[in-house]
């Protein structure tokens, strides 16, 4: 199953540091939060990601395909004008980065994945959010569901998408609400492919967590997967030090493998 992360948005609450990179390429312990997000799912056996880019794209497409050299040990001889890899740090990864544009709003760069994921079901994520939630458990229980979509929700006030839940059925989603405590879109989805049929071709606006999980929410398709553990997103200087100084400690919750 592939894993789609967003990655392409422009990170302004976040401008001390993405005026130079995106936001999914910010530094949590000398690695990229994407590559932490990465590792979460691969811990799980996920290791097939399609990366949706966009704002400073290059920079991600470089870092990946430069990671091989990143992380081993290199001799280079300029005398005799050649190169000797002597260690080195592999993953078992396959990525696809897509560009989906400079100012495509989410779910428009969702809808260019599809021909990337056919009629398969999808797991999907930001690229700005660590969490120690059991990926495994969540593809089960979104199985055993039998719905559309699910996601995973976690608790927190503010700036996130809160979620009605009755049982483990969204009836209602509403983007960002402000000053309430409830359940909120933390991310870690896991889709079926008619998903996508919920997002409009036609143009860049489409917001996912506008109309597209608005219709599967009335419909009763899009399922809660009830995550109390940890659960953080990056949004601001304050957030990226604290997930900093977690990783530093070396008491990070979301470090699974």
């Amino acid at each position: 199953m592939k894993v789609i992360i967003l990655a392409g948005g422009f990170g302004t609450r976040l401008s001390e540091e993405t005026e130079m990179k995106p936001k999914p390429m910010v530094e949590i312990g000398g690695h990229p939060i994407l590559w932490h997000i990465m590792k979460i799912y691969s811990h799980y056996g996920f290791n097939d990601f399609v990366i949706l880019t966009g704002y400073k794209s290059h920079i991600i497409k470089d870092y990946f395909i430069n990671y091989y050299t990143r992380y081993c040990d290199v001799t280079v001889d300029m005398v005799a004008n050649s190169v000797e890899i002597h260690k080195t740090r592999q993953e078992s990864w396959k990525v696809t980065m897509l560009y989906t544009g400079q100012d495509t709003m989410t779910g428009s760069r969702i809808k260019k994945a599809q021909e990337y994921i056919g009629n398969e079901p999808f797991m999907l994520t930001y690229g700005d959010g660590v969490a120690n939630v059991d990926v495994n458990a969540l593809l089960t229980f979104h199985k055993n569901s039998g719905k559309l979509a699910t996601v995973t929700a976690v608790q927190m006030s503010g700036r996130f998408g809160a979620l009605k839940i009755s049982d483990t059925i969204i009836t209602s989603f509403m983007e960002k609400p402000f000053g309430e405590e409830n359940w909120i879109n933390g991310g870690f989805f896991v889709c079926e492919s008619k998903v996508f049929d919920y997002i409009a071709p036609e143009d860049n606006k489409i917001i996912f967590e506008k109309a597209p999980l608005e219709n599967l929410a009335k419909e009763g398709q899009l399922n809660a997967y009830k995550h109390i553990g940890f659960w953080q997103a990056m949004d601001s200087l304050r957030e990226k030090n604290e997930l900093n100084s977690l990783w530093n400690s070396g008491k990070a919750p979301w470090k699974i493998w």
